[in-house]
């Protein structure tokens, strides 16, 4: 017998077989590895997250976004697993989160801000094995809603993204994943056209709206409606009279969720001492005042989303020192100092 080719054979027998075991060990790993805490596999996802949906087109995730959620699904919306980071890793710009995933497609949802030590919204179930995708659905805190269904509370950002993805070959696929933010803050200011004060007393604000449940798609879901009250209001000065004396406007901050064309929320103004309407209008349609013909092509729903930080200045005339008969002055009014004449637009509706 040629004991060397019978060697040369059972080397190269062996190597096979144990490359065959070796690979099939991996994959088994690769397979538990989003379950269990295993040794790191060789494939799956490097992936990146990044807040640029804002009006600056600028990646502003490590200032904006404290703690985040990745749920995974496979190809079929099936659950398989999630992960999640709250240090000040995500401060880094070069923050990657690792993902041990075998080869195959899968579909990610992610939230910021609902596992951090404070937070507004939170999932209403919490995925089990097998559950849809479609199943995935956030809302707003009990604690930021009283009985009556207001709210006045600094709502605190709330950030979803979702991404498919396929894992092919035999490294770390990298991939990026994209984020919008769902809260918005309003800030409203009323000024006398004859520059006398305006005291933020002599005055109450709401905004009316359905969008405090939020499905796997960002949508706002029907919840029974949210009427949102201010959660800081007072006096700002805004410049002097010729008399010298001081052009003292009345201010009020809202915070709200996600603003969608689809729903008709509404701000409403009226006097406190008789409760008589001075603003009662369609929100979004004056929030879209604000988009530029730079933006002619960006749809409206876009501009929304990009946009989080509003505000409102309404010109008031007629009445007292206590507000009384106050009325809005309709000729203009400024969002995000930007003057808009509504002579000849009809923003009733």
């Amino acid at each position: 017998m040629n004991f060397s080719k019978y060697r040369n054979k059972m080397s190269r027998w062996l190597g096979a077989a144990c490359f065959a075991a070796l690979g099939a060990a991996a994959m088994s790993s690769c397979s538990d590895a989003i379950y269990d805490d295993l040794d790191p596999c060789r494939i799956g996802v490097e992936l990146r997250f990044v807040y640029d949906y804002n009006m600056e087109w600028a990646n502003a995730f490590p200032a904006k976004v404290d703690c985040v959620t990745l749920y995974i699904y496979d190809a079929d919306g099936r659950y398989l697993a999630q992960r999640s980071e709250t240090s000040e890793a995500l401060r880094d710009e070069n923050y990657r989160m690792i993902l041990d995933l075998p080869q195959g497609s899968y579909r990610m949802v992610a939230y910021g801000g609902t596992t951090c030590d404070k937070h507004s919204f939170s999932l209403v179930n919490k995925p089990d094995q097998g559950s849809l995708i479609t199943d995935l659905r956030v809302a707003m805190d009990d604690w930021c809603i009283n009985s009556s269904r207001e709210s006045s509370k600094s709502l605190h950002p709330l950030f979803w993204g979702t991404l498919d993805v396929t894992v092919s070959g035999d490294d770390y696929t990298q991939a990026t994943l994209p984020m919008m933010k769902d809260t918005n803050n309003l800030r409203i200011l009323l000024q006398h056209v004859s520059g006398k004060p305006v005291d933020n007393r002599d005055f109450d604000f709401k905004v009316t709206d359905d969008n405090t449940l939020l499905g796997h798609d960002n949508a706002p879901l029907p919840d029974g409606g949210i009427t949102y009250r201010p959660w800081t209001r007072g006096q700002a000065v805004a410049g002097s009279n010729t008399d010298g004396s001081n052009v003292e406007v009345a201010y009020a901050e809202l915070s709200m969720s996600r603003l969608v064309t689809q729903n008709a929320p509404r701000l409403v103004i009226t006097r406190h001492a008789d409760g008589g309407e001075v603003v009662n209008i369609p929100l979004i349609n004056y929030l879209l005042l604000l988009k530029s013909d730079l933006y002619a092509k960006m749809p409206a729903q876009e501009f929304l989303d990009r946009e989080s930080e509003w505000s409102m200045l309404f010109f008031l005339t007629g009445g007292d020192n206590e507000g009384n008969g106050a009325t809005w002055l309709k000729t203009h009014i400024v969002v995000n100092d930007w003057i808009v004449r509504l002579n000849d637009i009809d923003m009733t509706e």
